[in-house]
């Protein structure tokens, strides 16, 4: 069957803004009998006196009744209990993601999400389409036709995956061939995607967020962490609308602050920044929340800014805050090297069906990594070049070489000669994460980590000049504050 276009939609999302972005995403898939609520509480009146509403879409985290509560409401009437139930929610970690399935919800959809994300879930919801857990099993690790293993990499378009764009310009000029491996880069929307690839072992590898990695190895996901992609290289920007003055702190209060992932570094980040000046920011809507965290596509955070002067800044990895400085939306707050120095954020993994028969072509490939992030450390002016081309080859970004050479070349800005896979750093996240926030569960980061390809292609890295040091004192916090103004 196909899902009819005509069917009644209640969309429940607090966030204007939020809200306004969903529906134009049903709106483009082509959905348009949509109708809205501002919470759960709202949400249950509108189906008490509405007939024939055929799905609710809802968001988790929501003032006087959150989506969980809306959900458990759902299925205890008898009225509506049958209706379709889709999470579409911040709370993208995979507690989360239990507790709701076990509560009835029909489906899950982490934000971020596109519109083919939120358009395969609504078939998946009405059964015209199978689930990621029904779907047949992934064709696993392959050989290409001479021999080599096909190693098939998933990242995003950020600066932070830049090393492997380097590596790919490298191997299509000849100027390295992989003796283990041909390489494949697959370029996603988002951190869903990547997520999902890595998990069904659709790719064999992926540049993506060490708190998903963790948490995807916590629920059993086949992988291992292999090195690092860079360290440091994230920005939070604040809004230029507004009138930002002393306390600077208070600027922020009863304002959004975006950021691309609930398990996240920039979600750390942020509680880091704030929690020494008692300002407390949170995804939950809670009465004692300072600042209301709301997740958004990078690509999409300057104008949901731009339209939105309750937006007090956003937090992400580069070059989007650089393009958005430069764009004149936003200003600069710190870098994030000056709260938490020389800090992991992106990590490269590899499942374990792809390493353990091809253990050349993942040591290779890491070597091949190393050298990358060299070139990219000692020619921020020449990765720039590749950065363009390896980040916008469409050029829908609109990115700009001499952003990226300003990005690239900032003595504060991210760094990629120091890759070598850490456990006491990556310890320090998940810890932090953990206890001061609530978020994740611990790992054993000796079964997690494995430190033998980077033994040999990092040889000459020193963990004492580059250990991950927190900086984020009050004193550090109102240094930065003020001189942001």
């Amino acid at each position: 069957m196909t899902v009819a276009k005509n069917i009644k939609i209640l969309l429940v999302e607090d966030a204007k803004t939020m809200r306004k972005i969903e529906m134009n995403i049903l709106k483009s898939i082509g959905y348009e009998n949509i109708l809205e609520a501002n919470d759960g509480a709202e949400a249950v009146d509108i189906l008490n006196n509405t007939d024939g509403i055929n799905l609710v879409i809802s968001d988790w985290n929501m003032p006087n009744m959150d989506g969980y509560e809306l959900l458990v409401a759902i299925r205890q009437n008898e009225q509506y209990k049958e209706v379709p139930f889709i999470m579409a929610t911040a709370q993208a970690d995979r507690k989360q993601a239990q507790k709701a399935e076990g509560a009835g919800c029909n489906g899950f959809i982490p934000k971020p999400f596109a519109a083919d994300e939120l358009k395969k879930m609504i078939a998946v919801v009405f059964g015209d389409e199978r689930s990621d857990t029904e779907s047949a099993d992934a064709a696993g690790p392959q050989k290409t036709a001479s021999g080599k293993a096909k190693l098939r990499v998933a990242h995003i378009q950020i600066t932070d995956h830049l090393i492997l764009g380097v590596l790919k310009s490298w191997i299509e000029q000849g100027e390295i061939e992989p003796k283990h491996y041909e390489l494949e880069t697959q370029c996603m929307a988002g951190w869903n995607p990547v997520e999902q690839a890595l998990e069904k072992g659709d790719v064999d590898a992926a540049f993506v967020l060490a708190p998903i990695a963790m948490d995807l190895f916590h629920f059993g996901t086949p992988i291992k962490m292999v090195l690092l992609a860079h360290r440091n290289g994230s920005i939070f920007v604040r809004n230029k609308q507004g009138d930002y003055q002393e306390p600077y702190g208070d600027f922020f209060k009863q304002k959004s602050v975006l950021i691309p992932h609930k398990m996240s570094v920039h979600h750390m980040l942020t509680h880091m920044f704030f929690n020494p000046i008692n300002i407390k920011p949170s995804l939950d809507k809670d009465a004692d929340v300072d600042i209301n965290l709301e997740v958004v596509a990078p690509i999409n955070m300057t104008p949901f800014m731009q339209e939105n002067d309750e937006v007090g800044g956003f937090v992400v990895a580069e070059p989007m805050g650089s393009k958005s400085i430069a764009a004149d939306v936003s200003e600069k707050l710190f870098l994030s090297s000056e709260i938490w120095q020389n800090h992991p954020c992106c990590v490269v993994t590899v499942r374990n069906d792809f390493s353990e028969p091809n253990s050349e072509a993942v040591q290779e490939f890491v070597e091949h990594l190393v050298k990358a992030g060299k070139f990219v450390a000692e020619d921020g002016a020449m990765a720039a070049f590749a950065a363009v081309r390896f980040l916008d080859p469409d050029k829908k970004l609109d990115l700009k070489v001499k952003v990226l050479k300003q990005v690239l070349t900032d003595p504060l800005g991210i760094t990629t000669d120091n890759l070598y896979p850490v456990k006491a750093d990556l310890d320090q996240m998940q810890r932090y994460m953990h206890d001061n926030m609530g978020v994740g569960n611990l790992i054993d980061m000796d079964s997690f980590v494995d430190t033998q390809y980077a033994d040999c292609a990092c040889s000459d890295f020193d963990p004492v000049s580059h250990s991950a040091d927190l900086l984020n004192t009050e004193e550090q916090i109102m240094s930065l504050l003020s001189r942001s103004n």
